[in-house]
């Protein structure tokens, strides 16, 4: 019984950030039913992890019998979740105006890359593009050569589908007191900006240079980066603060006296190819065995197999296993009103017809949508 229990959530099938934030509130306990292509219906989902505990419809969104369907799931909602680019919603008939005359109390969350509004607003585009706007994308990875993508963990589903899902629990206090409904506009350009404060804050102070490479969080310097060990495996270090730092150094048993002005970023290249030799020497295993209990700030670069494996991930349990498929478990974690994966990712409509049925129409109207929505021949 998650904190969201009694939640009921409209969402609209898209791709990435979209279906990342009806999982979150699925996990949490929210009533998350994806109103699915009809073109669809049938289609297994099974990898598809973002679909786990929600319930699917399949509905042609041009169809007037669709129209009147969803109209009624309206009704009976507390938010919805689309993705589309701005005006699509509107031209089907489902924009914010549209669905808030059915519903005032709705919270309606929009999911796109680069925002309703900006010169920008009606390009195609993709997590890459949007964190490459703001700076995000330009300050990772090494100076010699193109950025790297992060995955696609910025913009999609940091910055995008995990802002979403604070933004509807954050309506959903305010419209409980307001008894008023609002429209949420979310975009990744923003999220990812928003994730890089505190490096913006320190370039205003002078602290954070704007190139790659060369500053204390982003690889310059040699106690927090990555380092490959004599097994062509690789450790993470992060001793930043000068008692985690000293334990590096002990731990590594380095010169004191070369390794004492920690912060003098003149000497970070000659140090930095000081410790990437001396880890070369010993496996990445062999140097965790080293430095725990140490409080160096640690850990070994583990590969998805060896996360799903890894002692304090199993103990923690923070990868589950449902219905045969191994995957993050839901987070974060409450001590009275628990999240859980209700059931696997479902078939595409598979609950259509108990959705329609759950909605108390009349009779002749019910059949009226099986004939028109649930039949495909």
């Amino acid at each position: 019984m998650g904190p969201l229990t009694g939640t009921k959530i409209i969402e609209f099938a898209g791709l990435g950030p979209g279906p990342f934030c009806g999982m979150i509130l699925a996990d949490m306990g929210a009533e998350v039913i994806v109103v699915d292509r009809i073109e669809n219906y049938g289609k297994e989902k099974k990898n598809d992890l973002a679909s786990r505990g929600k319930k699917s419809i399949a509905v042609d969104l041009k169809n007037p019998n669709s129209k009147e369907l969803i109209n009624e799931l309206i009704k009976t909602a507390d938010a919805v979740i689309e993705g589309l680019r701005p005006g699509k919603m509107e031209n089907l008939g489902y924009g914010p105006e549209d669905l808030l005359k059915i519903n005032p109390k709705l919270i309606y969350g929009r999911m796109t890359g680069w925002g309703q509004t900006g010169s920008f607003a009606s390009e195609a585009g993709h997590d890459i593009n949007y964190i490459a706007l703001t700076g995000a994308l330009g300050a990772m990875g090494a100076k010699d050569i193109p950025p790297i993508p992060p995955l696609n963990l910025v913009g999609d589903f940091g910055g995008g589908g995990m802002l979403l899902a604070l933004g509807i629990c954050a309506a959903l206090l305010e419209t409980a007191k307001s008894g008023k409904g609002q429209v949420i506009d979310a975009a990744m350009t923003d999220g990812s900006a928003l994730l890089m404060t505190m490096m913006f804050g320190m370039y205003s102070a002078g602290q954070w240079k704007d190139e790659r490479e060369s500053n204390l969080l982003d690889g310059a310097a040699h106690f927090y980066g990555c380092y490959e060990c004599k097994d062509k495996k690789y450790i993470s270090i992060g001793s930043i603060e000068p008692q985690f730092y000293g334990s590096l150094i002990e731990s590594m048993e380095l010169d004191k006296s070369m390794f004492s002005k920690q912060f003098d970023q003149s000497s970070w290249p000659l140090l930095k190819d000081i410790i990437s030799e001396r880890f070369k020497e010993k496996s990445r295993d062999k140097w965790c065995d080293i430095f725990t209990g140490k409080d160096v700030c640690f850990a070994p670069v583990l590969s998805l197999e060896e996360s799903l494996n890894n002692k304090h991930n199993v103990e923690r349990k923070t990868f589950i296993e449902v219905a045969g498929i191994k995957q993050p478990a839901p987070a974060p974690r409450f001590s009275r009103t628990e999240s859980e994966v209700k059931h696997p990712p479902l078939n595409v409509g598979i609950n259509t017809e108990e959705i329609i049925e759950n909605l108390n129409l009349e009779k002749d109207k019910t059949e009226l949508f099986n004939e028109k929505i649930i039949r495909l021949d």
